[in-house]
């Protein structure tokens, strides 16, 4: 089975990056992504649709260095759904994107230029987990698929 999502997209505000009580640090910054079509009346439309995206550890701590909002980037991951109950009592219900990866598509303040799409050597062994309630570090018992329905 495959849970991969790949976005190109614009961010909408810096990361916001906190440090759990393990030290461990997680990142979250959104990205819009633009899509075009023509209408029925032949008029072209265009659709934004905002993606929450989540990083760890030394990915996050990347992000924070180098991420301002407004950029293009490219960002790599797999997709994560959560349910969680408010204080209140109220079900609220968060996707993510859960970050293996990302890369800058625009010029940087130093002048460089990096369009290279990502390779396995760059992908660093972070895993994952968001939302928007307190967070506990996920377990990093070599499975994939654990510890990525934590809440934050």
């Amino acid at each position: 089975m495959i849970n991969k999502v790949t976005l190109i997209g614009n961010l909408g505000a810096d990361p916001e990056v906190r440090h759990l009580e393990s030290g461990v640090q997680v990142a979250r910054f959104s990205v819009a992504t633009n899509e075009s079509y023509k209408d029925k009346d032949g008029n072209f439309q265009q659709i934004t649709e905002w993606h929450n995206v989540v990083c760890w550890r030394e990915l996050a701590e990347r992000a924070e260095k180098m991420l301002k909002k407004g950029m293009l980037v490219f960002v790599e991951g797999k997709i994560s759904y959560r349910k969680y109950t408010t204080q209140e009592g109220q079900d609220r219900y968060v996707t993510d994107i859960v970050a293996n990866t990302f890369r800058l598509l625009e010029r940087r303040e130093g002048g460089g230029f990096d369009s290279r799409f990502p390779t396995a050597e760059d992908t660093p062994a972070a895993k994952s987990g968001a939302g928007e309630i307190p967070v506990s570090e996920p377990a990093n018992n070599g499975n994939d698929s654990a510890g990525d329905d934590l809440p934050f």
